[in-house]
């Protein structure tokens, strides 16, 4: 049987030592979770540019533009079998202007500055806590691209050169 592909995006707005999540309500996807500050489905335009669809989910959700952050990367792609599907997922990070972080709100559901001390003790979708697990231990340190494949149980992170 082949699986069909779904490519997302997501970013994870930081500012100070808080980064921004989202609490998912009513999405096709994922629902009632703690998700990325914003992101989404590529359109067909953007299959080859997954900057160029979290721009435009991060305007959409949250009314942020680039001049909004500071640094904003592609820092991990997660790759996870999820039964009839092959889900993948391209993670950015950046900074958001402290004058731009107030009063953030999102229309995809609640907004929240957590401290990274707290973050994973939020539910979140399996891929999203194994990226985060990973960017709050080493990733957030260093500038490095890395694939998140998952096994079935666990996730393996690899560093990809380039």
């Amino acid at each position: 049987m082949a699986a069909r592909l779904r490519n997302m995006t997501g970013v994870y707005l930081s500012c100070g030592d808080k980064m921004l999540l989202l609490y998912r309500q009513g999405g096709r996807v994922v629902s009632d979770t703690w998700v990325p500050s914003a992101g989404g489905h590529f359109e067909k335009d953007e299959l080859n540019d997954p900057e160029a669809c979290v721009l435009r989910e991060l305007n959409e959700e949250l009314g942020l533009t680039r001049e909004d952050l500071d640094s904003l990367r592609l820092r991990y792609i997660g790759l996870r079998n999820a039964g009839e599907e092959i889900r993948q997922n391209y993670y950015y990070f950046a900074n958001v202007r402290p004058e731009k972080a107030e009063g953030l709100a999102s229309n995809e559901g609640q907004c929240r500055w957590v401290a990274y001390e707290d973050v994973l003790e939020r539910d979140m979708p399996k891929t999203a806590k194994a990226v985060l697990t990973h960017y709050l231990r080493s990733g957030r340190f260093d500038d490095k691209l890395y694939a998140a494949v998952s096994d079935g149980e666990t996730y393996h992170f690899i560093e990809m050169e380039g």
